[in-house]
């Protein structure tokens, strides 16, 4: 093993990745994200809906099933 190798490593590493320039953005991006959050109303896609109701009818109508379905939460 060479002693330099670590040296050429550092060199190869300076070369593939060059220095960031400016490392401070322009703007604080909280207040935009707070924003974002504000704006969007959580949403529930149908699918999910008829999930729900069709776990509520298998539930009236084969009541037994509650125990199992609780287990496997």
């Amino acid at each position: 093993m060479k002693k330099n190798n670590g040296q050429e490593i550092r060199e190869l590493l300076k070369r593939a990745m060059p220095p960031v320039m400016n490392p401070e953005l322009g703007r604080d991006l909280w207040p935009e994200m707070l924003h974002r959050l504000e704006a969007r109303a959580p949403r529930v896609p149908w699918f999910d809906w008829a999930l729900v109701a069709a776990l509520l009818l298998w539930c009236l109508l084969f009541p037994k099933s509650i125990p199992v379905l609780l287990y496997h939460l």
